[in-house]
């Protein structure tokens, strides 16, 4: 499903992206310029209406295109999608656009902006050559020297008359009076894409599909509830931010906590030996071993030691006892 609208100033390159997307999604491209010849040249109702409107000299009502665009989405091939190509050009026309894609039950999916400079689209305009038979479009900056022709069916290429040098400016200056007041408004429905539009054609052909195929929900639809820690527990997202700030914590009151902690570690090792004594000579007392940890560690006396202790007295030498018996 492709259901997207195209924006971007003449000789943005709408028109070529859009066949390319029309080609390789199967979704038809809607050009209101498109519809109204098409009506106009098979004498339809609409077609009629336009083709009074236009004989006189005035331009055709959004009612009238918007009656073309809704017969067009009708058809099969717009089962699936479609591309609009120069609708709407202003706020009014996309609010209209907007009721009516909600009223066929086919709302937009993106809105596609190409993104040119001035100096590129003075380019592109003014060496822009169409065939009139088959509508190719090509470019005398990228064409073969010499080739004036179709090379689809060799028909006689020629230039617009609004994509004259005199005419270029006055159009890029009606897109920016009328048409960019668009991006903001699709931009606040959260569907506006932008997309670079210079560089090769098919680099941009990608950027385009990448744009198109996405569909980030528009802020308007996001809603944001709270809950409370006990109903729900909690994302991986919201604790990793909840971890994120107890940890940033003002940088002073961490230092006074580990001030704290090493004056409370400080005292503990301060303790008086004589204290320390005291307790343990109690401890000895009261243990029922009767030992202290002092004893435990006093050196143990030696089997040769204890041999030593036990030996006899030295004998008096005999003379000694008989003197005293004398």
């Amino acid at each position: 499903m492709m259901r997207i609208v195209l924006l971007g100033a003449p000789g943005s390159g709408k028109g070529t992206q859009a066949q390319r997307l029309m080609t390789k999604y199967g979704v038809p491209q809607v050009s209101s310029g498109d519809l109204l010849r098409d009506a106009v040249a098979r004498g339809t109702e609409l077609g009629k209406q336009a083709k009074s409107v236009m004989d006189a000299g005035q331009l055709v009502s959004d009612d009238i295109v918007l009656g073309l665009i809704r017969e067009r989405l009708g058809r099969p091939d717009a089962a699936n999608g479609f591309i609009l190509d120069g609708f709407p050009r202003n706020s009014e026309q996309a609010n209209s656009l907007n009721t009516l894609l909600e009223e066929i039950g086919q709302p937009l999916d993106a809105v596609l902006l190409l993104d040119v400079r001035n100096e590129t689209l003075m380019q592109r305009l003014a060496g822009r050559r169409i065939c009139p038979k088959c509508g190719t479009v090509y470019n005398v900056h990228t064409l073969p020297e010499g080739v004036t022709t179709c090379e689809k069916d060799g028909t006689e290429l020629h230039q617009r008359p609004d994509d004259k040098e005199e005419v270029i400016g006055k159009r890029l200056a009606v897109y920016d009076q009328q048409t960019k007041p668009l991006i903001e408004h699709y931009s606040k429905l959260g569907l506006l894409r932008k997309v670079a539009g210079e560089g090769e054609l098919e680099e941009v052909s990608e950027r385009m599909e990448a744009a198109a195929l996405s569909k980030p929900v528009p802020a308007s639809k996001v809603k944001v509830t709270k809950s409370s820690p006990k109903s729900a527990p909690k994302s991986a997202k919201t604790a990793s931010k909840s971890a994120a700030a107890k940890s940033a914590k003002p940088a002073a009151k961490q230092g006074a906590v580990k001030k704290a902690g090493k004056k409370a570690a400080a005292k503990s090792k301060a303790k008086p030996a004589a204290k320390s004594s005291a307790k343990s000579k109690a401890a000895g007392k009261k243990s029922p071993a009767g030992k202290s940890k002092a004893a435990k560690k006093a050196p143990v006396k030696t089997k040769s030691a204890k041999k030593s202790s036990k030996r006899p007295a030295a004998k008096k030498p005999a003379g000694r006892k008989a003197r005293a018996k004398k």
